[in-house]
């Protein structure tokens, strides 16, 4: 699988802008493509174009940045096969290791060392059909389960869903408005008056650099 290679949009060294480990320096490994088209999606310039490079080359590069923490990301990772020997690779290479997916495909075949990022897609994304609800069922310690919310509807559903699934006994939850609809002091308005077992947060690397790719 060495020889193995994956279409790589970018990879850059940053601080982690959401997640439990926010503020901590990290290498960001996006990868190229999604079978997604979520309305509100702020990496749509990983939808195509990239760069073919080898697993080993990832590394090379991703060492040459010199921090402990790598975040593969993109797009939707899981979409190309090889990423699953990379993350393997980048946790016997010593990394602690995260990978942030769109939820719409099986995270069962993630190694274990990774701490997988879930997202359940509200409706205001455009793509709540394509939860994959079976993820919820392989979750382990280390996981987390993401919510993107646009509106109240959004964050009505959420809500719902946390309590079906008993989502506060599987994992921690984030929950995160989306940049240009839902102001993120509503949002935590909205949390602190139902006591819900979440953590709220916002795009730290937004607030320090704007939107724009490589941060």
């Amino acid at each position: 699988m060495r020889a193995a290679s994956l279409r790589i949009t970018e990879i850059f060294h940053s601080l982690q802008g959401e997640t439990s480990r926010i503020g901590l320096p990290t290498v960001f490994v996006r990868l190229t493509g999604c079978p997604l088209r979520c309305t509100w999606c702020d990496s749509a310039y990983a939808f195509h174009g990239g760069e073919t490079m080898t697993l080993d080359a990832i590394l090379d590069k991703v060492a040459g940045f010199g921090a402990r923490h790598v975040c593969v990301t993109g797009g939707e990772p899981l979409a190309q096969k090889p990423v699953l020997a990379l993350m393997r690779m980048l946790c016997d290479a010593g990394y602690s290791v995260s990978l942030e997916t769109s939820g719409a495909l099986p995270v069962d075949e993630v190694d274990p060392r990774v701490s997988r990022i879930v997202d359940l897609k509200a409706p205001g994304s455009g793509e709540v059909d394509k939860n994959l609800w079976a993820n919820l069922d392989v979750l382990r310690p280390g996981d987390e389960i993401k919510f993107v919310l646009a509106d109240r509807t959004d964050y009505d559903w959420a809500c719902r869903v946390i309590r079906e699934y008993g989502l506060d006994r599987r994992a921690p939850i984030l929950f995160s408005p989306v940049w240009e609809s839902l102001p993120p002091a509503t949002l935590a308005e909205w949390v602190l008056a139902d006591h819900l077992p979440v953590r709220m947060q916002v795009q730290l690397h937004k607030i320090l650099w704007g939107e724009k790719p490589g941060v």
